[in-house]
């Protein structure tokens, strides 16, 4: 029986890595961050590593996302959970890909409910959408702890007496 070959591995280096999805490295010290702004974690890795055909029918994109405060926000939590995830070498990046990754990015980019819907994908930005829509509602309904720190304020108040000695 002939014996087994040593399977040699193509040579990887840091951008190649990179442009394949994987977390760059950081060389001096392991809790430093990856990317110093979200800005730069969208132009140097998810732009770059999120690759789909965006037509505004199957997929939604605006490539002013930076005018998009939900896209804003969502973007910013996906960068922030990266930043902690990618330093669990063993199923990090994987969570993030499952757990932030593929539910943000479906939300972005749902053609006829996520917040670029009105973009005409590559082509630009429309800012028709508003705020969601609401009527006030009646104070009283949040006088709960649950719902506000206001009402945990007031709970310890009444049961110190009802004010300040």
């Amino acid at each position: 029986m002939p014996e087994p070959q040593e399977k040699q591995e193509a040579p990887v280096d840091g951008s190649t890595a990179v442009s394949m999805g994987a977390p760059p490295e950081v060389e001096d010290d392991d809790d430093e961050m990856v990317f110093a702004s979200l800005d730069e974690f969208y132009d140097e890795y998810l732009s770059q590593i999120v690759r789909r055909r965006v037509d505004g029918v199957r997929l939604a994109w605006c490539p002013d996302w930076w005018k998009h405060p939900e896209a804003i926000v969502r973007i910013a939590a996906l960068w922030r959970a990266f930043e902690y995830l990618r330093l669990d070498s063993a199923l990090g990046i994987s969570h993030w890909w499952l757990q932030h990754a593929d539910p943000h990015l479906a939300v972005l980019m749902h053609p006829l409910t996520g917040p670029f819907v009105l973009c005409s994908g590559p082509e630009g930005h429309t800012a028709e959408l508003g705020p969601l829509p609401g009527n006030p509602s009646p104070p009283e309904m949040w006088d709960h702890p649950a719902f506000s720190v206001h009402a945990s304020e007031k709970a310890e108040q009444d049961t110190d007496g009802g004010g300040s000695a």
